[in-house]
């Protein structure tokens, strides 16, 4: 029997699975779904050893399981270390769900459930793609290990220590991971760069308690128009960031590198008008792709502080907040880039009389980079092109998966990142969704990926 029409067969059976492990509200970042994100951890465990993997264990930390499985019966054959992750994000706000998030629902040919695309989904393909070639053929044209996780949507906060006891068990001659997209709906692509990432909260404080504007108003410190002063110095007029050595390790854009970006046929104007936008914004002397892509960023996730409520408070509040995180690219150092917002912010409270500053650093993970002509990558756009019908073009991807570098470099491996996903589907957000001509093109993708090998 062909692959496609084994998978067209099993499509029913492999889709209730994967609504069985989808409706497990496994959301690390939330202590109430502990006991869920175990449960999810059993019930993938379950799947590798129905999909005829050995070894599989799950090894508890101090935060959430990691499973582990093997199948090495192919001496001289290349081995694969297949990564992923099963927990998912929060699902707020709920309100804005069309179905339940955790009741997998298919409409349009599209799965929708939290986890769908972002990594239950992918993760998914690989357990049945490496079953379907065992229950076809027997055996597996390499060596495979799966090394899946539970943390990955809180920085993977225990998996590095883990690659580092176990870099015997976890070595491969290759790491496999799907949890990126294709450039659109029949264009797939290969990423070859992630940027890092680091956070700051930013927290400010004046007065010891809220004061009357009307009694206080112009005579002491306002917590809001300090910060945002102080918020207002780390950016020129032309988007560039004005902190001290923010740029230090940042390569400039070679003329082949801008030769590949812009072959994603990215239509700014048309990209404005579907975001609402009157134009769009950035680094002066970049494109989107390549500011999104290849240049690093600092940007304010949150402010908050003061009145919130309905109508209006005539109040002066005594402290105020920001949350920022920078997207890192090249060589930027993570540690170093937190040191230099912290000397900036610090320098600049000169212009703030009255008010003081505390500072808390958060994530930290370096930036990503492969070789796209490296063998190992080649065959993987080789293999799309077999299912696709149209070659996978090598991309950079503005978002960061801080592990990504982690596991290229504790296990000296190239890592090939072949999504299945779309850019539309929601993943973080309200409705996020699966393609399904994706997850009946994965299977066969990630097959012949593994049999070219």
């Amino acid at each position: 029997m062909s692959y496609k029409a084994y998978f067209e067969e099993k499509r029913d059976e492999q889709l209730g699975e994967l609504k069985q492990f989808l409706s497990i509200p496994s959301i690390s970042a939330l202590s109430e779904h502990k006991a869920d994100v175990n449960r999810a951890a059993e019930w993938l465990a379950d799947a590798l050893k129905r999909a005829g993997l050995d070894n599989v264990e799950i090894t508890p930390t101090n935060g959430h399981p990691i499973i582990y499985a093997d199948h090495l019966h192919a001496p001289g054959k290349p081995t694969v270390l297949v990564y992923g992750h099963y927990d998912v994000q929060p699902v707020d706000p709920l309100h804005l769900w069309t179905t339940p998030p955790f009741e997998p629902d298919i409409r349009d040919g599209k799965l929708y459930a939290r986890g769908a695309t972002d990594d239950k989904g992918q993760i998914y393909l690989h357990v049945k793609a490496v079953e379907a070639i065992l229950k076809q053929e027997g055996e597996l044209p390499v060596n495979v290990k799966f090394c899946i996780e539970g943390e990955e949507e809180i920085a993977s906060e225990h998996l590095p220590a883990y690659l580092m006891d176990n870099r015997a068990k976890l070595a491969a001659d290759v790491v496999l991971i799907s949890d990126t997209s294709l450039l659109e709906k029949g264009r797939p692509a290969i990423c070859t760069g992630l940027r890092g990432l680091c956070s700051l909260q930013v927290d400010l404080y004046t007065a010891n308690t809220d004061l009357h504007s009307g009694t206080y108003g112009g005579g002491v410190p306002n917590a809001l128009h300090a910060l945002v002063t102080l918020l207002s110095s780390l950016h020129d007029d032309t988007g560039r960031v004005t902190v001290d050595g923010f740029y230090d390790g940042v390569p400039e854009l070679s003329p082949l590198m801008r030769e590949e970006f812009s072959k994603l046929n990215v239509n700014e104007e048309e990209l404005t008008q579907s975001l609402g936008l009157l134009e769009l914004y950035g680094e002066e002397g970049y494109s989107f792709v390549e500011r999104t892509g290849a240049r690093p960023t600092l940007e304010l996730n949150g402010i908050y502080g003061g009145f919130q409520g309905e109508g209006t408070k005539t109040v002066l509040p005594k402290e105020a907040h920001a949350k920022i995180t920078c997207r890192l690219v090249g060589d930027q150092d993570p540690q170093a880039v937190l040191d230099s917002i912290t000397m900036h912010l610090n320098a600049q409270l000169s212009r703030t009389p009255g008010a003081t500053l505390q500072l808390t650093e958060g994530e930290k993970g370096r930036a990503f980079n492969a070789d796209p002509s490296h063998p190992m990558l080649q065959l993987a756009a080789d293999a799309y092109e077999a299912v696709y019908g149209t070659r996978a073009l090598f991309t950079k991807d503005g978002g960061s998966i801080p592990i990504v570098a982690s596991l290229a470099h504790e296990l000296s491996a190239p890592v090939v990142m072949m999504g299945f996903g779309l850019p539309d589907e929601n993943l973080h957000a309200p409705d996020e969704h699966f393609n399904l001509d994706n997850f009946d093109k994965g299977l066969l993708t990630i097959v012949e990926f593994l049999k070219r090998l």
